[in-house]
């Protein structure tokens, strides 16, 4: 195993331990009480200083202007910094670089820059926009030369991407993406922190030495949960599932389960090296926070008050 940052538990400052950089991913709301939950959800992570927020980006661009609308509220409303998913997927090259322009023009420094699923869902064939942009490294290339000054940060896949044909061709094209001025990655959900070291020795041994930040996802319903990731190529080990076992009835008990799972995952992380993580949080504050707390991270308030 190859650790490339610094030991969480032996980077002090002023006598403390480094504080971990957090980020968080949000989802545009699609009615007026999924819209509230949102903003009670940023308003109770916000004081924790994430180091930016995403907001996802529905497929075949489904979501486009509650992306955006959301984009401009956070912008507007608080001191976050946040990031707009973009996908290649049912749209012109013209439309999306109006999509990039207009993202700038009200401030937006941060894409998360994606292919995008099939506009058939996951596991139909996927086609490109005969007009658009032709691969996320196409979409990349295309962000930085429109505006230099936006960061752009691409997705990468511990356990490959399911259409990949294997690990060398997943990480050409993790490569092709940092070629093209990816500075971040952020990984699909795993759950076996192995998984994630030893995509990390592959990523480094091809010269590719951007962040490669581990995308954390609490199960607040396992079963819905599952059928999501393991849609998307991740493995939920045996042990995991054992976990939820007879819980289906039992929200509470789920949920202190997820919290437990989920914050051992990144103390693991943080205990070989690794200090950044990003949190798929599903529009929830509450287990996101305690794992926060967890990795010693804490509110200005809490900070203050201690």
């Amino acid at each position: 195993m190859t650790d490339l940052t610094t030991p969480a538990t032996a980077d002090r400052q002023d006598g403390h331990l480094k504080r971990p950089a957090i980020s968080f991913e949000f989802f545009p709301p699609k009615t007026e009480e999924m819209e509230r939950n949102l903003w009670e959800t940023i308003k109770r992570l916000a004081p924790l200083e994430p180091k930016f927020v995403s907001v996802t980006y529905g497929a075949g661009g489904s979501t486009r202007e509650r992306t955006h609308s959301t984009i401009a509220r956070i912008l507007k409303e608080t001191a976050l910094l946040p990031a707009a998913h973009l996908t290649c997927v049912g749209a012109s090259r013209g439309e999306i670089d109006e999509i990039v322009d207009r993202y700038h023009e009200v401030g937006v420094r941060h894409i998360v820059a994606l292919r995008g699923d099939p506009v058939g869902g996951i596991g139909t064939p996927y086609s490109s926009h005969p007009d658009g942009y032709q691969s996320s490294a196409d979409l990349v290339a295309g962000i930085k030369e429109r505006h230099g000054d936006i960061e752009v940060s691409v997705s990468a896949y511990p356990e490959k991407h399911p259409e990949s044909r294997d690990f060398d061709a997943d990480i050409d094209t993790l490569k092709a993406k940092v070629d093209a001025g990816a500075t971040r990655a952020i990984t699909q959900v795993f759950f076996d922190n192995d998984l994630y070291f030893r995509y990390l020795d592959r990523v480094r041994a091809r010269g590719i030495g951007i962040p490669i930040v581990p995308g954390i996802m609490p199960m607040h319903n396992f079963k819905q949960a599952r059928n999501f990731v393991t849609r998307n190529g991740t493995s939920v080990p045996d042990w995991l599932a054992a976990k939820f076992e007879g819980l289906d009835d039992d929200a509470e008990t789920r949920k202190l389960v997820a919290a437990t799972v989920a914050a051992g995952q990144v103390q693991k992380l943080a205990k070989h090296g690794v200090d950044t993580f990003h949190f798929y949080t599903m529009n929830r504050a509450d287990l996101v926070f305690a794992i926060s707390h967890l990795l010693g991270i804490r509110a200005k308030s809490a900070q203050k008050a201690a």
